[in-house]
């Protein structure tokens, strides 16, 4: 059904009912009992009937072009916009790109989305009874604070001169859009404009660039809301500060939409208060444009994720319960607002892989051909530092509302759940991972319990035993230690064990930051502004050109060799900019080593070279920047620490370990792989380590080893095989000799373990024949002068018969 039926019918319908008198006024109002699912999602009450659920999945048509294929939830396929209309989505949300290909018409990349593609997309969401809001960009490629990058047709223009193109392009294509028949309910002027549009950045000429697009949609749309979108709600202060800016300067525009994530970007009870108080200061309507949740950590195409490690997702579960519950608590959020809440988009819950891991090759060539990866190489000659180095797949698959096969999961149902509420059998939805971080020299202690979720929203404590294995945890390192709850089901533990920092206050969280010397009034400490790690961090930004310097002197040190590291993100307004990180003593420096200003929440975490600290004890660290106007950035979580030892090498063991980790158990006598998940488990700690010690490694193969030695194949052996004898050939002289095995007749074996002087030398595999003769050999060699004494077992699924053994006497030493 047209979306632009819905009301009519709906008067026509009430007005009917009015008339015969044949339903009461609660007709047609949502149940009153949630409707069974396989998530639990409490009902959102009093949600107006034109609260906007949408979604943005600006990337189907690359994608369909890579031959993904969407399923609803039975698994059988179908069309993308008819799921999403079925499941309860209201309205669609695709990104606009001026020019998003190179000369020769090769994509960026992130679905190639221009204002021709764009048009596509928003006819079928149309077709499909969906509303669509657009979001110009501005750009040629992805916008987002750190990049706000001019079209390549624009590029060098004054902000005069831009504000003309955009009113002159948003005119157009909001003109085609309409003959087109779209349903265009919005349209977005700009793309989390924090710091600038369409290339221009400064608050009067950003007015120019807004207030050039909303006249325009005016002009061509009347009835079309006009949004500004903007991010980081949890920067105390700084929605206010936006909204007052655009206030100031007659900017004339209906909605205040916000990105949040909540992994970044704060409580949701937070949001409601900066989104309130736009709406109730300046009279606007708000919304959330962007949010999502992730749920699973796995990767679905061989390009890594924004969001993959157990530690960047601990505010609610990583399941399909969890990003329900996540999204329900943003409507709810956008809801208390009041009536000027209008709605929830969820950003790209389709982005699907175009193929599995293990076609990392095929793959690679899709996300070039149909720009269905989140950038090509083709993008490097506009955005040479971003997507020209980190090209390739989605890295959203892991937050799709759908499962990697294409199947709608029933988080797409959330926004009619939202309003019928919905509940679940209750069954368990996942064992949370206990995220544990120490320092070197703590003692490493595991927690007694660990939560358990179910899918009706519920959760409790279970008592959990761990592995063994976490006996062996030592040294700086990252590990993951198994166990069992008291229900008999799997838990982890996510263990961080990080060397000694001797800085005080790293990461700027407490309230005394004496023990910083800085330099320039353009570096903030203790600032909200996107910090690496807790909830602070050092801002710098000016509007004009700038330096600073941040410095921490430490004494008591003991003596040794040191390093620096430290945590930063942010632009540098091209390549002139520079912020470094260097470690000094009296007596010595290391060079100093630059920091990557590559774009929001791109992290660099550089490492300077070792100085070594004398009798004396004292260090310095210190960060220096010199920046253009514009040049805007975080600098946080600034360590220095003892430099590691160099470990003992590990390739044997994590060969030998990835070998015991691919064998099929069910193929082994169930009680000889009792060892095999112990050693496992022990090998993981000892490769998690930073800097493992030859002990260790050792111990570790020697566990392997043991374990696989122990697997007993399953046979068709009736009884234990028969008593074989032990024979010598050659080398009584020189040391290198042959020992064989036989069995002239009984049950066979299928393993020989061989044993010299008490020590297991070997374990050869014996093909099982029944009662026929078997015999094997083994070679012997370099063996000194000496007596060597050979005992052997055979073994089969019924037992173990000690073979006759044999003594050899080395006459020359070898």
């Amino acid at each position: 059904m047209h979306r632009r039926t819905r009301p009519l019918l709906a008067a026509a319908l009430a007005a009917a009912l009015t008339l015969i008198g044949a339903a009461p006024a609660s007709a047609l109002a949502a149940p009153s009992d949630p409707v069974p699912a396989t998530i639990t999602v409490p009902r959102v009450e009093n949600l107006p009937d034109d609260f906007i659920g949408g979604v943005d999945v600006s990337s189907v048509l690359s994608l369909e072009a890579s031959g993904v294929v969407f399923r609803h939830a039975d698994g059988t396929p179908g069309d993308l916009f008819a799921i999403l209309a079925e499941s309860g989505v209201t309205d669609v949300r695709v990104r606009v790109w001026n020019d998003p290909f190179d000369a020769a018409g090769n994509g960026y990349g992130g679905g190639d989305v221009d204002v021709d593609r764009a048009i596509e997309i928003a006819k079928r969401a149309t077709d499909a009874g969906l509303g669509v809001l657009v979001d110009f960009q501005y750009s040629d490629f992805w916008a987002d604070p750190a990049k706000q990058q001019a079209p390549k047709a624009w590029a060098g223009l004054s902000a005069d001169e831009t504000a003309t193109e955009v009113s002159e392009f948003t005119r157009d294509a909001v003109r085609r859009l309409v003959a087109a028949g779209v349903e265009l309910k919005m349209v977005q002027i700009g793309n989390e404009t924090n710091n600038g549009v369409a290339g221009v950045t400064g608050w009067d000429d950003m007015a120019k660039v807004f207030s050039a697009g909303s006249a325009a949609v005016r002009a061509e749309s009347p009835g079309t809301l006009v949004a500004l979108h903007f991010t980081n709600p949890e920067r105390a202060g700084f929605y206010a500060n936006v909204a007052a800016q655009l206030a100031s300067r007659g900017v004339d525009y209906d909605v205040f939409a916000s990105s949040y994530y909540p992994f970044w970007h704060g409580t949701t009870a937070n949001l409601t208060s900066v989104l309130a108080q736009i709406a109730d200061t300046y009279g606007k309507k708000v919304m959330v444009a962007e949010t999502s949740w992730a749920y699973t950590l796995d990767d679905g195409d061989g390009h890594g994720n924004v969001i993959d490690l157990p530690s960047e997702a601990m505010q609610y579960p990583v399941s399909v319960q969890g990003q329900a519950s996540a999204v329900r608590d943003v409507v709810q959020a956008v809801a208390d607002v009041g009536d000027a809440g209008i709605g929830v988009f969820y950003w790209e819950p389709a982005w699907l892989p175009v193929g599995p891991p293990s076609q990392l090759e095929q793959n690679k060539v899709l996300w070039e051909r149909d720009g269905s990866g989140w950038a090509s190489s083709f993008a490097g000659e506009y955005e040479p530092d971003d997507a020209g180095q980190w090209f390739g797949g989605s890295a959203w698959d892991n937050q799709a509302l759908f499962a990697f096969d294409g199947t709608a999961s029933d988080a797409l149902n959330i926004f009619r759940y939202v309003r019928t509420g919905a509940i679940a059998p209750r069954e368990v939805e996942a064992v949370q991972t206990a995220v544990l971080q120490f320092t070197d020299g703590d003692a490493v202690t595991l927690p007694g319990e660990v939560t358990v979720t179910y899918t009706d929203g519920t959760s409790e404590q279970q008592q959990v035993t761990w592995s063994e294995a976490a006996q062996y945890i030592e040294g700086a390192g990252s590990y993951t230690v198994a166990g069992v709850t008291s229900a008999g089901l799997t838990a982890s533990a996510a263990v961080t064990v990080s060397p000694r920092n001797f800085l005080h206050n790293p990461g700027f969280e407490d309230a005394d930051t004496s023990m910083w010397a800085k330099t320039g009034a353009a570096l903030t400490l203790r600032a909200w502004d996107d910090p690496h790690g807790g909830v602070n961090s050092a801002h710098f930004y000016a509007a004009s050109d700038y330096s600073f310097e941040l410095s921490q002197t430490v004494s008591g040190l003991p003596e040794g060799a040191y390093v620096a590291r430290a945590a930063l993100q942010g632009d540098g307004e091209g390549a002139s900019g520079r912020v470094d990180l260097a470690l000094s003593t009296p007596a010595s420096a290391s060079d100093p080593v630059a920091f990557a200003l590559d774009g929001w929440r791109i992290w660099s975490t550089p490492t300077t070279g070792a100085v070594q600290v004398g009798a004396d004890g004292v260090a310095t660290v210190r960060v220096t920047g010199s920046l253009p106007a514009g040049a805007w950035g975080t600098l946080d979580d600034l360590e220095l620490v003892r430099m590691p030892e160099p470990g003992t090498d590990t390739t044997e063991l994590g060969a030998r370990r990835d070998a015991a980790a691919g064998i099929d158990a069910s193929q082994y006598v169930e009680s000889s792989t009792v060892g095999l998940s112990p050693a496992i488990e022990r090998a993981d700690i000892v490769l998690g380590a930073a800097s493992p010690d030859a002990d260790a490694v050792d111990g570790a193969l020697r566990s392997l080893n043991a374990a696989l030695d122990a697997l007993v194949p399953l046979d068709d052996a009736t009884a234990a095989p028969g008593r074989g004898m032990l024979s010598q050939r050659g080398g009584t002289r020189d040391g290198d000799y042959v020992i064989t095995m036989n069995l002239r007749h009984g049950e066979n074996a299928t393993r020989l373990r061989l044993f010299e002087n008490g020590v297991l030398i070997a374990t050869v595999p014996l093909t099982y024949g029944g009662t026929a003769a078997q015999s094997a050999q083994f070679a012997v060699t370099g063996r000194p002068g000496g007596r060597y004494v050979y005992t052997g077992e055979l073994v089969n699924s019924q037992g173990v018969t000690a073979v006759k053994p044999l003594t050899v006497k080395v006459k020359t030493v070898h």
